[in-house]
């Protein structure tokens, strides 16, 4: 297949899943309304501003090919979709919908199943996290989630990921003299393995390395990752204010979408830990929301965000200093990114 028509299947590919998940949260949110009418207000978004969104996302797409096409990762990763699980779970989360309205509607933030054991975890963590159902701590949730990311982000979750590859791979060069295998990188709150996935893609024989503290997403994550070639990736149940290795074993570290769900004083314990565990001269990456430092045009839409779903430390995270906590813990030459709705930090332990 020709570069050209290569790009053209999958621009189109994005775009059917851009309009699936258009489809979906239009159909879902008349259907809430019917059943069970939301009480939260929400701004509506004008026009201009909801042009802006889908040109972020056009940019995303291109950046996206980009790397692809220059090697950065297998162009084979830009279709990787898990349809088994989509026609597995999406009625799964249709009929899951209404108790999350409910959930929403009478703010039940810490509703867990009976046979769900939250004692041991930080409180910060023992939440109904988006309204779902368990949180992150039930089997049910962790098939759910990639799911339900993906029609979040209009099928943009994986690219907003990939965007951690490159600077990962620039960051590595640095120990050149270190063979591939040799090589350890861990990824921060791993959840169901998507990162790791991307990663085992761009770095075939790097050592991977994950931590979650949720056992049911790592369950979900040996499940995926147990499919693809290559050694499976050594995950551990931890949490990332204490992450269990040696000071300086990494070459890098990465985190995504984890920072908005941490209170600030976590924030900072778990960036220190990071840094503990980076070799020095490592990179450390994060992947997050966008903020207001960065996207102030968009503010109505983390506003929305904040409003609509439960993430009780997001509007906190929006205006905080990540660059500010980076330094703090030690790191230094901190560069930032935006990529549609995502934000990157990537920083360097000094050698």
């Amino acid at each position: 297949m020709s570069d050209t028509l290569t790009k053209l299947t999958y621009q189109t590919f994005q775009q059917g899943k851009n309009y699936f998940g258009l489809a979906h949260k239009i159909l879902s949110t008349r259907l809430m309304n019917l059943i069970s009418p939301s009480q939260q207000q929400t701004k509506p978004l004008p026009t201009q501003l909801l042009l802006k969104v889908q040109q972020r996302l056009n940019n995303l797409l291109e950046v996206d090919w980009q790397d692809a096409e220059q090697g950065v990762y297998p162009t084979s990763l830009l279709f990787d979709n898990p349809w088994s699980d989509f026609f597995r779970y999406y009625p799964a989360m249709w009929l899951d919908l209404p108790q999350l309205w409910e959930r929403a509607n009478q703010k039940k933030y810490q509703e867990f199943s009976q046979n769900v054991d939250i004692e041991g975890y930080p409180s910060y963590y023992v939440q109904n996290f988006h309204h779902q159902t368990d949180g992150y701590l039930s089997d049910f949730s962790a098939n759910l989630y990639d799911l339900q990311v993906e029609i979040l982000f209009g099928g943009s979750a994986d690219a907003m990921r990939r965007r951690i590859l490159a600077p990962l791979k620039e960051g590595l060069k640095v120990f050149s003299d270190v063979s591939p295998r040799q090589t350890r990188i861990l990824d921060v709150a791993c959840g169901t393995g998507r990162t790791l996935k991307s990663i085992r893609a761009a770095l075939s024989q790097a050592s991977l390395y994950g931590t979650d503290l949720s056992p049911a997403y790592l369950r979900k994550a040996i499940e995926l990752l147990s499919q693809i070639p290559g050694e499976l990736p050594q995950l551990l149940q931890a949490n990332a204010e204490e992450l269990p290795y040696l000071d300086n074993y990494f070459h890098a570290v990465t985190s995504v979408f984890l920072f908005h769900e941490l209170p600030p004083a976590v924030r900072q314990r778990v960036i220190e830990e990071c840094f503990r565990v980076t070799k020095p001269g490592g990179v450390f990456i994060i992947c997050d929301s966008i903020q207001m430092s960065d996207s102030p045009e968009m503010e109505p839409i983390m506003e929305n965000f904040h409003e609509t779903f439960h993430e009780p430390y997001y509007k906190n995270y929006t205006t905080d200093n990540l660059v500010e906590r980076l330094e703090k813990a030690g790191f230094e030459n901190i560069t930032t990114q935006v990529h549609f709705m995502s934000k990157y930090l990537i920083a360097r332990k000094p050698a």
